[in-house]
């Protein structure tokens, strides 16, 4: 690799030994991936994937230690993934226990690391951090330091900014040292596509389940997806961009895509159109017939799989505003028609703390606590983790949830008449 004279200097030491470490842990992860040149980071703030203080990751805060007292902090502003727990969330005693005493034993310790290092403000905790309300939102053609799949597939496609799937602690490296390793996704070779998906469908397809489909189809290759126009327009309006943001959440848990191109509609697509596509790309062809397969295909491993759910999760990734409004609604109209004044099933909606401040202040927060649901600002995979909550059967529109967890996967549909029916 061809380092700048500053970069040879780091790496020499000039800046001390622990500036040194995080040059050469960069240095070979590009050697690694056959980078030539480390490029600077762009964007004006960062996004960290570990947010957790959880007791067994001991080695994390000796390295945050280490970055701290050596003055390496972070040359951004950051924001991070979203808290664990949340007292507002349903958890039985022994539950409690085991998150309080045994799991996320280091959180307080561990948020004053953040904060340190250069954490946003204290409420930047969330995995959806390119929503308005959160304040970081990538402009095109920056270049990323960030970890979390969810949000470094939307960066990539939506926004057209450029970061590729680095791993926890990589992320703030690169924020210190101001430079990331350029290759894959960085690159215009890299962000060309390999696959062909052609849309098929004769309704609009659920976004999770259409994301998890060419996931697991395409793995960590670039899709270039034809048809879906059709169902979502040419323009990134709001609806739309909630809806990318579910479906690119489930390409990257349900394979590893970080990015993908729609025909018409992503801004790389309809600036270079089928120039994307490389020779010899593979077509994948998606119906109603091939997304029910792929639902079909979904292990249910419940100790008792027709079992009653006792909790429903939405929200991974977290809500937009406006999908708290339109579910609030939806869910009124729902329970209307049943007859019932409360969802039937604890329902837990999460979201950004900056999102969950500005629906408080519209009409609908009372309304949607009127009928039962609990908003919050935890991760639900970091609920899911706990052992105790793994055993309970639970519900979730989520394909990056039920990937990672032992919850169940229902489409929009089936989960609006499960909590609203008895």
């Amino acid at each position: 690799m061809k380092l700048t004279e500053r970069e040879q200097a780091i790496l020499d030491g000039k800046e001390g030994e622990t500036m040194a470490k995080v040059m050469k842990t960069l240095v070979m992860y590009g050697d690694a991936f056959g980078a030539e040149r480390l490029v600077p980071v762009t964007s004006e703030y960062n996004h960290l994937v570990t947010s957790f203080g959880l007791k067994l990751i001991g080695p994390v805060y000796e390295l945050m230690n280490k970055l701290i007292e050596a003055g390496a902090l972070s040359t951004q502003k950051f924001s991070v993934d979203p808290r664990p727990v949340d007292p507002k969330v349903p958890a039985n005693f022994l539950q409690k226990l085991i998150f309080n005493k045994f799991m996320y034993t280091k959180q307080d310790f561990y948020e004053g690391q953040l904060t340190t290092l250069g954490l946003k403000d204290k409420d930047a905790f969330t995995c959806a951090c390119y929503l308005n309300e959160v304040g970081n939102t990538p402009k095109r053609g920056d270049i990323l330091s960030w970890a979390e799949s969810s949000a470094v597939v939307y960066a990539n496609s939506v926004l057209g900014a450029r970061c590729n799937r680095n791993s926890g602690i990589i992320d703030i490296m690169g924020s210190v040292a101001g430079v990331v390793p350029e290759f894959g996704l960085l690159t215009d070779e890299g962000r060309r596509a390999s696959f062909v998906i052609e849309i098929k469908t004769e309704k609009k397809p659920e976004a999770q389940l259409l994301g998890s489909a060419i996931g697991m189809k395409v793995m960590e290759a670039v899709p270039y997806i034809k048809g879906l126009d059709k169902w979502l327009g040419t323009e990134l309006d709001e609806a739309t961009c909630t809806y990318l943001k579910d479906f690119g959440a489930a390409t990257a848990s349900n394979g590893a895509v970080g990015l993908y191109h729609i025909e018409n509609l992503t801004p790389e697509a309809k600036d270079l159109g089928d120039s994307l596509i490389l020779d010899g790309a593979e077509v994948y062809v998606i119906d109603d017939a091939e997304l029910e397969r792929v639902k079909a295909s979904y292990p249910v491993i419940w100790k008792k799989p027709d079992a009653r759910p006792k909790l429903c999760f939405m929200g991974c990734p977290h809500m937009t505003l406006e999908q708290l409004k339109s579910w609030t609604e939806k869910l009124e109209a729902a329970l209307a028609e049943s007859g019932n004044a409360k969802v039937t099933i604890p329902t837990v909606f999460t979201s950004a703390p900056a999102v969950l401040r500005a629906f408080e202040e519209t009409e609908y927060a009372k309304r949607l606590e009127k009928i039962g649901v609990i908003t919050s600002y935890i991760c639900p995979l970091m609920y899911m983790n706990n052992p105790l909550c793994a055993k309970m059967p639970v519900i979730t529109s989520s394909n990056k949830l039920r990937t990672y967890t032992t919850a169940k996967y229902m489409t929009d549909d089936e989960i609006l008449k499960t909590i609203t029916t008895k």
